[in-house]
């Protein structure tokens, strides 16, 4: 990162080459940049992404500054994403979710999205999982249920959401309407007669240890989960034990970035070489 600090200084983004990257704290440890910068090998773009900490009282300052100089787009990772929903012109969809991961700076006033929700879709489409018509659980309802949530229930699934706080999740099924239910951790054993489940919680990121208990996992389920580190979490174990199809969280991380990609450039993502890329550093 700091290398790639240097080059935005010594080379002119007018001089042709693009410059792309990502904003949160911390960033150091993304893995965002070598899935970008594979995407723009593959498709011989003159493209570079980079990160950056701005200081959280100087954020605007920092997104101006990035239009100033040149910056194509930026993703926005925590503890940015609802901050900057004030700061651009979000689209439809993350006006409702409430939340800007992936800014375009070709427009003026800049253009922010949510490609978290396309990354869910679009990962489970292409594991061959049929959300159209599909009852699903989502256990979550913090940023990244959000986004499920949304994202699900537009795509013509039937969504209830679990929480361990039971009014964030009322909140969230009201926010996303229609036939969206919403209950506590209780109501998990619905899962026995669900379709699809996604986790979108933390749970078993630090420990092996799974929100949803194995006794409710089937074999006509299908189970995604956000956390990514590990790829193989104790759910998907469990999952996989049952029958059930899995989905790891790589694929919607690599889904949202593929989103941004084709957002930014126009261009058809590489998905193959960017998935490539992702797994090798993870």
């Amino acid at each position: 990162a700091p290398d790639s600090r240097v080059l935005i200084v010594g080379t002119p983004v007018g001089s042709g080459m693009q410059v792309f990257g990502l904003i949160g704290n911390p960033v150091e440890h993304s893995l965002s940049p070598p899935m970008h910068e594979a995407a723009y090998e593959a498709v011989g773009l003159d493209a570079r992404y980079v990160t950056f900490e701005p200081d959280p009282d100087r954020l605007e300052t920092a997104l101006d500054g990035a239009a100033a100089l040149g910056v194509s787009g930026l993703n926005v990772t925590i503890p940015f994403k609802q901050d900057v929903f004030d700061l651009v012109e979000a689209d439809d969809l993350a006006r409702r979710i409430g939340a800007v991961n992936t800014i375009d700076f070709s427009t003026d006033p800049p253009r922010g999205y949510n490609t978290d929700a396309a990354g869910v879709t679009r990962a489970l489409d292409h594991n061959g999982v049929a959300v159209e018509g599909a009852d699903a659980v989502v256990v979550g309802a913090g940023g990244a249920g959000r986004a499920v949530a949304f994202a699900l229930a537009d795509a013509g699934t039937s969504v209830h959401v679990a929480n361990r706080t039971v009014e964030r999740a009322e909140e969230l099924a009201a926010a996303v309407g229609g036939e969206t239910t919403a209950g506590g951790l209780d109501s998990l054993e619905r899962v026995r007669e669900a379709d699809l489940l996604v986790n979108a919680t933390s749970v078993g990121m630090e420990e092996d240890a799974s929100p949803v208990p194995a006794e409710y996992l089937h074999g006509d389920l299908a189970v995604m989960d956000a956390v990514y580190a590990p790829i193989e979490t104790r759910l998907l174990r469990d999952a996989a034990a049952a029958g059930a199809d899995t989905v790891d969280g790589a694929w919607m991380l690599l889904f949202q970035g593929v989103e941004a990609f084709e957002r930014w450039t126009g261009h058809e993502a590489p998905v193959e070489a960017m998935n490539e890329a992702l797994r090798a550093r993870l």
